[in-house]
């Protein structure tokens, strides 16, 4: 029987410019593909086959045609035009119907020609993933279809899309809460050790776990936690004024994430098998990628970790080119919480990754995080700073002025006061508003706050008490309010002037790993 990858149906994008991969299972020898004129043959192995169309222009709508024997498959409404992966966990996987004026998009979309196919959500290889996939297809943007999209990736396409006169289409490959250890093989874990412990504290859960026991208890859970979240949900709709502690109290323990154990999502290397495997090697131009947050107890490996992500992903589509756009964690702090000044960690490892791994971008959202919402709703602006940073990198048709804010660069000490250069500020900085955030220390790594003067494109800081500054920082906190931007409206992005200035995690968040 003749069946291609469910990723291939109706209205799927193919994409241009490059050999275009097909793959699939049948029971003869010999499997013939056409589109628009072009044939190739691919000869089977085990009943599995993969061929490689040629590169073709952007266009369509085209039929592809699959004959093997007397099977044939046709696929219709199919365009040529850019491909994007979009990972991450739950800021990439926000509904674009929940996210702010969505709905206004919403009654607007069929006219963008932006295309998706959302990956089945399925935690482990099962028959149901299967089935599932089945029914999986590729959907045009409309009114109806594209509320359960990821608001973040269809602003991305729908610029791209806008900008390059073509088709795009978003393989959405996203789960919320989750780490970046759930997107990659054991193996590649496994073999550098300042993020092995994700596979070792896993190991160590299940060593001497009861099967059948771990399978109830996770029913159990699926079952409490789905009316918890139900009543929790209708609380916060109904009541006038709610709180976290009021819900606990009226809803009972919120018992999120479950117990860990091999039908989990949040496992090591889990979604990698059930998800990124089961739509590799579709041939893309890239990946955008929204994700960080779950990784918040181990920021001082998280360089590593995303890398190797990287590394993973691009070896996976045999091709270490590919293009990563990444987004950097904008300001977050939970209501009541300590600052635990973990995110800047993560945010200065995003900005290293950006900086030491080639073929990546990076979005600087900073201004874009709420106190108390992990999960801010205005997502057009990260989708079109990401887009920016595929137009400047990829497709060369944006200025670096366009796609950047203000870069930290390097300092000099003049006496007491330390000076700051920045990259992509030669027209200089706006002010929104009182500037904090700044921080400077002397051999001592004591910060205090600093004062500061904008001078062009430099930043001059002083303060009381520090006669001889060596250290300066800025935002360099989990949550402040952000008012120093680019005059393109970019924030600064939050950096240090060295690694080696004493910064680390306070509080309980740091688990199983040392300070810098």
């Amino acid at each position: 029987m003749l069946t291609l990858a469910p990723v291939f149906s109706n209205h799927m994008v193919l994409q241009r410019n490059k050999k275009v991969a097909v793959w699939g299972e049948c029971d003869g020898d010999t499997v013939s593909i056409s589109i628009n004129g072009i044939e190739v043959t691919a000869s089977a192995e085990d009943k599995k086959f993969q061929a490689f169309l040629p590169p073709m222009e952007a266009g369509g709508p085209y039929t592809l045609t699959v004959k093997e024997g007397q099977g044939e498959k046709q696929y219709t409404d199919v365009m040529v035009g850019e491909v994007w992966l979009a990972g991450g966990q739950s800021n990439m996987e926000l509904e674009l119907q929940n996210s702010f004026e969505g709905e206004k998009e919403l009654e607007r979309a069929d006219q963008e020609k932006v295309r998706y196919y959302y990956v089945p959500k399925k935690a482990w290889v099962s028959d149901e993933l299967r089935e599932e996939e089945k029914n999986s297809t590729w959907e045009c943007a409309g009114k109806e279809q594209s509320g359960k999209w990821s608001a973040v990736a269809y602003y991305f396409a729908k610029e791209i899309s806008r900008k390059l006169g073509v088709t795009v289409g978003i393989i959405g490959c996203n789960w919320g809460g989750t780490s970046a250890s759930c997107w990659m093989n054991r193996e590649k874990m496994e073999e550098n050790k300042k993020i092995s412990s994700y596979v070792e504290e896993y190991d160590a859960v299940i060593a001497n776990q009861n099967f059948e026991e771990y399978v109830k208890e996770r029913e159990e859970y699926i079952a409490y936690q789905t009316e918890f979240e139900k009543n929790v949900s209708h609380y916060y709709e109904t009541c006038s004024n709610p709180t976290w502690d009021e819900a606990i109290s009226l809803f009972g323990e919120n018992k999120y994430p479950g117990p860990m154990g091999p039908y989990s999502e949040f496992r090591p290397s889990g979604l990698y098998e059930s998800m990124i495997q089961r739509v590799c090697p579709y041939t893309l131009n890239g990946f955008i990628y929204y994700q960080g947050e779950e990784d918040d107890h181990k920021p001082n490996t998280y360089y590593e970790l995303l890398s190797a992500l990287i590394s993973q992903w691009r070896e996976d589509w045999d091709d270490d080119t590919l293009p990563f756009m990444l987004v950097q964690l904008p300001v977050f702090q939970n209501v009541g919480e300590m600052d635990f000044k973990n995110w800047p960690l993560v945010r200065e490892a995003q900005m290293r990754v950006y900086q030491n791994v080639k073929n990546t971008g990076i979005a600087v959202i900073l201004e874009n995080g709420e106190y108390g919402n992990i999960h801010p709703t205005r997502k057009e602006v990260v989708g079109k700073r990401l887009a920016l940073q595929a137009l400047y990198h990829i497709y060369h048709m944006a200025e670096k002025k366009e796609a950047f804010g203000p870069l930290y660069k390097d300092y000099y000490v003049d006496k007491n006061r330390l000076i700051l250069s920045f990259d992509n500020c030669e027209d200089g900085f706006i002010c929104t508003g009182e500037v904090t955030g700044f921080e400077i220390a002397g051999k001592d790594k004591e910060y205090v706050t600093a004062d500061f003067k904008i001078e062009g494109n430099q930043i001059i800081l002083s303060a009381e008490g520090v006669s001889e500054p060596e250290y300066a920082r800025y935002c360099w906190t989990n949550y402040q309010e952000i008012t120093l931007f680019g005059t393109n409206g970019i924030p600064l992005a939050p950096f240090r002037t060295s690694r080696k200035d004493g910064s680390c995690v306070t509080g309980s968040r740091l688990t199983n790993e040392g300070v810098m």
